[in-house]
């Protein structure tokens, strides 16, 4: 049947995407079948599509189509994340654009508002992935905020409170001022920044002698409990057992001695904050020194900060430092670049803050996560060079600080009773809480009154470490079929910015729940990066539309752009060019298509040799290429998978086979050549639908009407046969003769109408099978072997084999006389001028002596044209 002579991404992918899931391709059940299972990173539910989903989610579409089509049951499970300090934010804002403030209003207020906006506005970068043609099972969407994922989630932070492996601690966090909520280690980013280094005078108490600390943060000395000076240091041994002054606040603090200090930084002196540094904390611990907070929640200073209660921490630190200046107590200010811990949500500068908060004791989970991927190699990271990162982490790792002072989120399920925070019960509702509280106490007369949860949500990553097993309800319901014939699922596609957030999390909480692996390999992504080795970011606005991108090339073409490039755990440097180079592939396979239908077929015709030699030639090459994609899989290099399909289709079946099998001009193609052309584009089609699942799908059913159960989808794999590697070589060999003749042919403007003559020495007694494909791609009339060199001819090689193309007849041999003598001319002065150079001592003394090797190498090249055409003028 007649197609479009120009290919329309836009129809084709909206067509065959409901098509495919009108007739459930992505949907999986248990059955007889292997189960090959991906389990998608949950994109924030705030989130909209950018480069790096576009470049994950393409990979994890091409492993999971091709797993579909080597015959395994494939599951892709899509989902998101309830992101909480991202939608929190989002809901918050979106309140205030209102006129209502969350301090203002009922938990159940704001968590319905929360519940409104993310019904609303959440969830869209799923349907923008159907778009990029995600393959996933959309049966089984997820939100970490379901209810079965919920009651995994607080079932998992009993059962760990109950095993001692979770506790509630006063110890040093890491607090977003911004978002009013303490962060994990590993949320922290830590940013070079210029900053100022303060020198600062104290006054020894009792004397008029002063020392002098160097600190970055002034604002801080209102939090002040104690000078620190090494034991050792020779310039502080009279003030040991004595006293100083905090300048403006006038506090009298002891001058206390540590090994801590470091005595090149500085002065030597360290003032000691213990409620504001992890550091100082520890030497106030070690010293039993007062604990000043002198920070609000929102990093303003409080009534310690004395007049500058109410300002700002960065405001009150210019301040400040301008009233110690105006007093005589600031010595100098010096440049000073240090690193500051940044938020990764917010982007505010994280303030250490002490404070009652839970965590997760993370020694023993680590143990058997570290053993997998490092001893017993259960686990596959890809790269292999990640493995050191994953090592240093799990060796060196702390306790995780889960609780979040948010409201959106999983509810930490501890149960207060009476007013403190001191005495509680973890229990999963207030019935059950309530009736543990009572056996806690033997007191049978509490109530609901006299117990309160606590108000704090878990750690947005609590919920996602269990994703692999909660998606199948493995934590709640372990025996179930599904999780036991899903899980563990096969492949993890994530970037190595969260293998501490994620990966590792999900092995550990993998071993302690089941006591297996949740996946066998992970495949590190690289990140998407501008041409100029920026990283990707709206604040940058080097980031494209990735739908306007979808819009321009074609999905098909956007996913080839991304993994031309992306090897394993590499950045990719993006350049929409990569797309336009996917477009052009798309364009060439369906002009492909179109010339074989254009073909008339005749019944009576018989298959001509060089087609037959040349389709037995595409099949063995196919299945060479068959083997390099396996082994491309099997290390996860899905770009070369990529280039290896892409150089098959693109050179050897458009470029070579197509132009050996196709009839002349006006003539007919015989039956047998025609089905197999089409066998041979059908096994093509099955090899690139991973990566370009809609022209695929859509030539496919224009080669013949099918039944839905036969669409591309859902069909198999190409078998793998043996082939024969010394007929490829020859083929190769054949290639380069068919070269020959045609650079002759065009230096020398022999029209490929015109029918000509070649002779060889065939001194590697290569075989004439390739004789009919020499024949019909050069126009010869005939091939003649010959046992001495041709006079008057035009000469190639070909490794040790010569060639010969007779002169007579075959050009117009005064014009070509009048060429090669006008290109004699132009040599012999260019070697003249050379030479001219080269015989200037001054030049070859002084000039460097690659210039020097360069205009030899020039002088050598003339010598060598010049002598090849006066041998042609003399053969002529």
């Amino acid at each position: 049947m007649p197609i479009a002579a120009k290919y329309s991404p836009r129809e084709v992918e909206e067509k065959w995407y409901q098509y495919w899931l009108e007739n459930k391709f992505f949907h999986s059940k248990p059955n007889e079948k292997p189960s090959y299972t991906i389990v998608i990173p949950p994109p924030n539910v705030t989130g909209v599509l950018h480069m790096g989903h576009m470049l994950n989610n393409t990979i994890q579409d091409v492993l999971i189509r091709r797993a579909r089509l080597k015959g395994f049951n494939a599951c892709w499970v899509p989902g998101t994340d309830h992101a909480s300090i991202a939608t929190e934010a989002k809901v918050v804002a979106k309140l205030k654009e209102e006129g209502i403030n969350k301090a203002e209003i009922s938990r159940e207020d704001f968590l319905k508002h929360a519940w409104d906006w993310t019904e609303n506005y959440g969830g869209q970068i799923l349907n923008q992935l159907q778009k990029l043609g995600a393959s996933c099972d959309w049966d089984r969407v997820k939100f970490t905020m379901d209810q079965d994922l919920y009651e995994s989630v607080i079932n998992t932070f009993i059962d760990l409170h109950n095993k001692g492996k979770i506790y509630r601690g006063y110890r040093m966090v890491n607090w977003d001022p911004q978002a009013k909520t303490t962060l994990s280690d590993e949320e922290l980013v830590y940013q070079e920044k210029q900053g100022k280094l303060y020198h600062i005078q104290y006054q020894i108490e009792g004397t008029e002698e002063h020392l002098t600390i160097a600190t970055t943060r002034p604002e801080t000395l209102f939090g002040d409990t104690a000078i620190c000076i090494h034991p050792e240091d020779e310039r502080y041994q009279h003030l040991k057992g004595k006293r100083a002054i905090v300048p403006v606040v006038n506090r009298s603090i002891p001058i206390i001695e540590d090994e801590y200090v470091d005595v090149e930084f500085g002065t030597g002196c360290l003032k000691v904050t213990p409620a504001h540094d992890e550091n100082d904390k520890m030497l106030g611990d070690k010293h039993q020194l007062e604990v000043i907070d002198i920070f609000n929640d929102d990093a303003s200073l409080n009534h310690f900060g004395m007049h500058y209660q109410g300002k700002d921490r960065f405001e009150a630190r210019k301040l400040f430092a301008q009233e110690l200046e105006q007093k005589g107590y600031l010595v100098k200010v010096e440049n000073h670049i240090n690193k500051v811990g940044t938020s990764e949500r917010t982007g505010a500068v994280i303030e250490p803050k002490l404070s009652d908060q839970w965590f997760l004791n993370m020694q023993d989970l680590a143990k058997p996560a570290l053993d997998a991927v490092l001893k017993t190699e259960e686990i596959k990271l890809f790269p292999k060079k990640f493995e050191n990162t994953y090592r240093n982490w799990l060796e060196n790792v702390r306790d995780w600080n889960i609780s979040r002072q948010l409201w959106w989120g999983h509810r930490i399920p501890a149960y207060y009773i009476g007013e403190g925070k001191n005495d509680f019960v973890v229990a999963k509702n207030a019935e059950e809480a309530l009736e543990l509280a009572i056996q806690k106490t033997g007191n049978p007369t509490l109530s609901h009154a006299d117990i309160h949860q606590d108000e704090d949500v878990l750690d947005t990553w609590f919920s996602s470490w269990l994703w692999p097993m909660s998606v199948f309800d493995g934590i709640r319901n372990p025996e179930n079929e599904e999780f036991n014939y899903y899980y563990p699922t096969k492949d993890l596609v994530t970037g190595p910015d969260i293998l501490f957030f994620w990966v590792a999390r999900m092995i550990m909480a993998g071993y302690e729940y089941t006591g297996k692996k949740p996946f066998d390999n992970v495949y590190l992504t690289g990140i998407v990066r501008d041409k100029q080795r920026r990283k990707m970011s709206k604040s940058l606005g080097n980031s494209p539309d990735a739908l306007k991108l979808m819009e321009e090339f074609g999905a098909d073409g956007v996913r080839v752009g991304l993994l031309l490039s992306s090897a394993a755990g590499n950045d990719l440097l993006f350049d929409e060019a990569l797309c336009q180079q996917g477009k052009a592939f798309a364009n060439k396979l369906w002009n492909a298509f179109r010339l074989i239908q254009g073909w008339e077929v005749s019944e009576n015709e018989m298959q001509p040799e060089h087609s037959k030699i040349a389709l037995h030639w595409y099949e063995t090459k196919l299945q060479s290429t068959l083997v390099e994609i396996e082994d491309h899989f099997s290390k996860y290099r899905i770009s070369d998978a990529l280039m290896a399909t892409y150089k098959l289709v693109w050179d050897d079946f458009c470029s070579w086979l197509l132009e050996i099998v196709k009839p002349a001009y006006q003539q007919p193609i015989d039956q047998q050549t025609l089905k197999q052309v089409l066998d041979l584009l059908e096994s093509n089609l099955k090899l690139l639908h991973p990566f370009m699942p809609f022209i695929t799908e859509e030539i496919w059913h224009n080669i013949a009407e099918r039944d839905p159960k036969e669409a591309l989808v859902v069909s198999e794999w190409p078998i793998q046969k043996e082939f024969d590697v010394t007929f490829l070589k020859d083929f190769e060999t054949t290639k380069e003769v068919i070269s020959g003749v045609r650079n002759i042919r065009k230096e020398k403007n022999i029209a490929f109408k015109d029918a000509i003559d070649l002779k060889m020495i065939n001194n590697e007694a290569f075989s004439n099978q390739f004789d009919g494909v020499i024949q019909k791609l050069c126009n010869l009339n005939s091939i003649e072997v010959v046992q001495d060199s041709v006079e008057g001819a035009f000469s190639f090689r070909v490794q040790a084999n010569e060639y010969f193309i007779p002169m007579d007849g075959a050009i117009d041999v005064e014009a070509e006389k009048e060429k090669l003598q006008t290109e004699l001319v132009y040599l012999q002065g260019f070697l003249k001028s050379v030479e001219k150079k080269l015989s200037n001592e001054k030049f070859v003394n002084n000039a460097p002596e690659k210039v020097v090797a360069i205009e030899k190498q020039k002088q050598a090249d003339a010598l060598a044209k010049i002598e090849t055409i006066e041998a042609s003028l003399k053969a002529l």
